[in-house]
């Protein structure tokens, strides 16, 4: 018997408040939760500890996850902005509110970009050059990349009643430019739009022999900005600015209301890029005549209009990363080692009949998964694969590997998730690859998407058959399994592979479900289920036995559960949180949440597991699970949640997901009373713990050992 190392507590005393009403106490606002969130982010690209490419891939992250945010939240913002409100949640007042941050924001992130980042580049060697900056070579150069490259594919468009405002697709970089004189039938028609080809690379480099020892790159607006005048011949070229639009791009598809849903998806994506427009983004020296007109033409107020000092896109630097190629200023490479629970060369499958084995990715390769799931493809004694695909990615070996099951003859079943955001069109051309070679491709629940990662294997012993699981906190997809952190635990537990086969026939048939033994499965009985855990140890609080409660996650927005943990806290359970990104619970308030803790660890790889411990007394349990504590994971969404009985690997569990980040100084923010985050330690010493850098630190050593 192994005693679990309890999370620690608060080093704050902490007295239950038993006279307040739970539901009294207002949340935190979720979409400034979400910007408070960016800013974490924000402070990595702002570090000077970090090394220089890194901290522009942070500043690009900003920036995509801002992209993100405009094309998922803005819209019902917007539209109580101009009249239209659909919820009393949203007002003129909070599209303003939300503007202001944002173009604060904004304007820190070019700050940064201009008055740090790119001296620091320029220190390095290494310059995006501007038309003013090139000598005589470099123009040359430029010139002749413009005529074979990029002009070829423009097609400016001059704007008249038979040529009106172009279709401007969503992020797409454009010209807007102002003409002077008249055109070829002697009209002053003055506005043109050059649409910039997205097929062309946003930096070109430079060759050596004009760069001399540095490294040159020029941007692809650049290019076309120093040759406008071309494009125009017999014009005068005034006025001209970059601009950039950005649209409501959630896809809405009436699943009640479609015969066929990847049909109807596939036609979705094709208006996606024209939804409503949300943002206009120009070059900061735009004249105000062609922001108005473009705001006209998008039907945007002027607090959507985001002038910016620099390149339009900053998403598209990191390009530049991938072409400076310049480890130094990278982070150092990390290498994965294999996962110490499995031994490499032998059975999976002779393995688990021995015990479960826990993966803790990215220390821990994925291989390990791959290794299970090629293990059951090459085993003739694998009779049927089924496997949950939320995200894989556009290229990807696990999906070569259930293909070749197929090719094997195989019973394969994917439930392919075909609504998974901006994961869509990926996603449906796996599932008619899958379906055109015989494999079973189902879409999940109508209303419903499918988020649990779950794989089951149903192998030929003897004269029986034995199921063999796989259960992850998120990914299946290799690339970013090296860069989020995820718990897998593989498993021939019968009770818990016997549910996972209940649910994937509750997935394809949608028959009801019988009583699940170990798996707790939204949206039926997750919700639910955590709320009964959180309420029985509210009440154990209340008669004075010890009661504990750490939750990982990325998210916590889901009111009834928040008002659960408010309860409890208010009873005196002790409670820590650490969420990653968006929270609405409004911790450490006196009188009210003193009891409850929320921190947050940004660091160099994304924390997206998904770990939940409660502890009344001496008992303790321990989930893990695919669902965040939102509302759409746990009504809307399939998702599970799975006990770790096992002492030794729920030792590790807490070792590792929470005791680390509780004690994290490094990379830690804790949620202020006032709603804002302040970090652990304001100016993190080189000592201060870093629990990713001791994680890591840890499985090198595992792997450094294995080696010799």
């Amino acid at each position: 018997m192994v005693t679990v190392q309890k999370p620690p507590m608060s080093k704050l005393p902490r007295q239950p408040q038993v006279d307040v009403e739970p539901h009294s106490i207002a949340l935190l606002d979720r979409d400034h939760s979400i910007l408070a969130f960016n800013e974490r982010v924000f402070d990595w690209a702002c570090r000077e500890d970090v090394p220089l490419l890194e901290r522009l891939r942070y500043l690009c992250i900003v920036s995509s996850n801002l992209d993100e945010f405009f094309e998922v939240r803005m819209e019902p913002h917007l539209a109580a902005h101009q009249g239209n409100a659909s919820d009393e949640a949203f007002s003129a007042a909070s599209f303003e509110k939300l503007a202001t941050s944002i173009h604060d924001l904004v304007a820190r992130q070019y700050a940064l970009y201009n008055d740090a980042l790119m001296p620091a580049f320029e220190k390095a060697g290494i310059n995006i050059i501007s038309h003013g900056e090139r000598n005589q070579a470099q123009r040359r150069w430029v010139k002749q990349y413009f005529e074979k490259e990029v002009r070829p594919l423009l097609m400016p468009v001059g704007l008249d009643p038979s040529h009106p405002f172009p279709q401007v697709a969503n992020k797409s970089l454009n010209f807007i430019v102002r003409l002077g004189g008249l055109d070829a039938f002697g009209r002053g028609n003055e506005i043109a739009i050059v649409k910039v080809p997205r097929v062309l690379p946003r930096l070109i480099p430079m060759p050596d022999k004009i760069s001399g020892r540095r490294k040159l790159f020029v941007s692809l607006s650049s290019v076309i900005r120093a040759h406008l005048t071309e494009l125009f011949p017999g014009r005068d070229v005034g006025q001209f600015s970059q601009f950039r639009v950005t649209r409501h791009s959630d896809l809405a598809v009436d699943e009640d209301d479609v015969k066929n849903l990847r049909t109807a998806l596939r036609q979705g994506l094709q208006h996606r890029h024209y939804g409503q427009a949300v943002r206009l983004e120009v070059s900061s020296d735009c004249s105000e005549h062609l922001a108005s007109f473009l705001l006209e033409q998008f039907d945007l107020p002027s607090q959507a209009l985001y002038r910016v000092h620099g390149p339009v896109n900053l998403v598209r630097l990191t390009q530049l990363i991938d072409l400076v190629n310049e480890p130094r200023l990278c982070f150092p490479k990390y290498k994965a080692c294999y996962p110490t629970e499995l031994i490499p060369g032998h059975s999976i499958f002779e393995q688990l009949k021995r015990g479960d084995v826990m993966i803790h990715q990215p220390y821990e390769s994925f291989d390990g998964v791959l290794a299970f799931l090629r293990e059951a493809v090459n085993d003739p004694n694998v009779l049927a694969i089924k496997q949950t695909i939320y995200r894989t990615g556009s290229s990807s070996e696990l999906m070569e590997l259930l293909r070749e099951a197929v090719r094997r003859g195989k019973e394969v079943m994917v439930v392919v998730e075909l609504k998974a955001r901006f994961d869509e069109e990926a996603n449906i051309n796996w599932a008619e690859m899958l379906e055109s070679i015989g494999a079973q491709v189902v879409y999940g629940v109508v209303g419903l998407k499918t988020h649990a990662k779950m794989m089951l294997i149903t192998r030929r012993e003897g004269r029986h058959l034995k199921r063999y699981g796989h259960l992850s906190t998120g990914n299946y997809n290799p690339a970013t399994a090296r860069l989020y952190t995820d718990i897998s635990h593989i498993t021939a537990d019968t009770a818990l592979t016997l549910d996972m086969e209940h649910v994937f026939v509750h997935l394809a048939s949608q028959s009801r479900l019988p009583k699940l033994n170990r798996l707790l499965l939204a949206p039926f009985y997750l919700q639910k289920k955590l709320v009964e855990k959180i309420t029985a140890l509210t009440t154990a609080a209340s008669q004075g036995i010890e009661s504990r409660i750490v939750l990982k996650m990325n998210a916590l927005t889901d009111d009834v559960l928040i008002y659960a943990l408010i309860k409890a806290g208010l009873a005196g359970v002790k409670i820590d949180l650490i969420v990653r990104g968006a929270c609405m619970l409004p911790a450490q308030r006196p009188g009210q949440t003193d009891n409850i803790r929320v921190r947050s660890v940004i660091g160099r790889l994304l924390e997206h597991s998904r770990v939940f411990y409660f502890r009344q007394g001496e008992q303790e349990e321990l989930y893990l699970s695919s669902a965040d504590w939102m509302n759409r994971n746990m009504l809307r969404r399939i998702e599970l949640a799975w006990p770790v009985n096992d002492p030794v690997q729920r030792q590790r569990i807490v070792d590792e997901c929470l005791v680390a980040y509780l004690h994290d100084e490094a990379n830690a923010w804790e949620l202020q009373a006032d709603g804002t985050y302040a970090r652990v330690l304001q100016h993190a010493p080189l000592k201060a713990l870093d629990a990713q850098q001791a994680l890591m630190r840890r499985y090198s050593a595992r792997e450094g050992r294995e080696r010799h």
